[in-house]
């Protein structure tokens, strides 16, 4: 073969050889690649539908609840533990309360999310998750949260609040359901608190305040709720089901011999939210076991000298600790002269000098000051 002079190529030149090589090289390193790109490629050549952004967001809040205090707000609400979707919420990282203040006509203001506000609402509360204990005017327990807002308030002015929760990584909910609270002035404190205890129960009464801290007079039915603490010092829990009508509250179910410690607080309607007033001063009950076991039967005594060996049936009752045995001389009193631990029924009276005697047994149960049954049928016996 020759050129296009006619003449014969020469051997090429050692650089371009080089170059040449290193090319081939390149593309035998690079088959494999190429080869996982191409069966990925193929893998994915069926594309899945996708995914909306807003079954991801967190669900919202939906019992947010508000009642007025003295000087204070307090809201509660529990926090969402599922995503839109029904998946599980792992990571809520942020809750959000915004409140708007008007002067309460017409419906409250409808709560619409522009990014990471709510329109023509206020922030007012920021909690990052989890929030540390004791931080002011925030309580926490499980997924439920109690605040205390505040900021500003005005008697009279009514105040609209949201919330919204947001995960780690920024997604908002919707916000939850509005809570509408006209600022009033709550009751006063009631007055004159009884607590008479009874067997496993507590009767409560007291009189009804008179008027508002505002100092304006109550002349529409007020609500009461009672707290209980099961000792003196201990933490109240509300004692009610849910607020009463009437100044008087039956607290059954209680622990005989165990101290309580009751107040009460008064409530007031106002448009749909109550206003809650500061407790009473407090009043102590204990109940007491005051009924009696029944008696023990079939009483038998069989004298000896210087003895007299007594034995006879239990008392039904669960709750007998002991049983006391009386004896009565010819014509004299019954006398205690021991007793036995239940569930024991039998007593050997010693050291007992000759002559006519009577004798009968009583059971005591195991309150703490023991009820004593009436006297089983007395038995008389004679020592020689």
């Amino acid at each position: 073969m020759t050129g296009p002079a006619g003449r014969r190529p020469g051997p090429a030149a050692p650089g371009a050889v080089r170059t040449a090589a290193r090319a081939a090289r390149r593309r035998r390193a690079l088959a494999p690649a190429l080869v996982l790109g191409a069966l990925a490629l193929a893998a994915c050549g069926k594309k899945g539908p996708p995914v909306a952004p807003e079954t991801r967001l967190p669900r919202p809040v939906a019992d947010l609840a508000g009642i007025v205090t003295d000087q204070a707000v307090e809201l509660t609400w529990t926090n969402p533990s599922r995503r839109a979707d029904g998946s599980r919420l792992r990571d809520l990282a942020l809750v959000r309360v915004f409140r708007h203040e008007d002067e309460g006509t017409g419906p409250p203001k409808a709560a619409l999310r522009a990014g990471r506000r709510v329109v023509g609402y206020t922030e007012v509360a920021a909690l990052r998750l989890p929030v540390p204990p004791g931080t002011p005017g925030v309580a926490v327990e499980g997924d439920r949260v109690r605040l205390t807002d505040r900021r500003g308030l005005v008697r009279g002015r009514r105040y609209t609040y949201v919330v919204v929760a947001e995960d780690s990584t920024g997604r908002a909910s919707p916000p939850s359901n509005r809570v509408a609270v006209p600022f009033v002035a709550p009751p006063e404190p009631p007055t004159g608190l009884r607590a008479a205890p009874g067997e496993g129960e507590a009767r409560l009464t007291w009189t009804p305040p008179a008027r508002y801290v505002d100092g304006s007079p109550i002349t529409a039915p007020l609500l009461y709720e009672v707290l209980r603490a099961p000792a003196p010092g201990a933490p109240p829990e509300v004692a009610t089901p849910a607020p009463i009508e009437a100044p008087a509250f039956v607290d059954r179910g209680l622990q005989n011999d165990r101290t309580y410690v009751y107040t009460v607080r008064a409530l007031r309607r106002a448009d749909g939210t109550l206003a809650r007033g500061e407790p009473s001063a407090p009043a102590e009950a204990t109940p007491r076991d005051v009924t009696p076991p029944a008696p023990p039967t079939d009483l038998v005594a069989a004298p000896s000298p210087g003895t007299v060996r007594l034995s006879w049936r239990p008392s039904p009752d669960a709750d007998v600790a002991a049983y006391a045995v009386y004896r009565a001389p010819a014509g004299g009193d019954f006398v205690r002269v021991g007793s036995v631990r239940a569930p024991a029924t039998v007593f050997v009276d010693r050291d007992v000098p000759a002559g006519r005697y009577r004798y009968a047994v009583t059971a005591l149960d195991s309150a703490a000051q023991p009820n004593e049954s009436p006297p089983s049928p007395p038995v008389t016996v004679t020592v020689p």
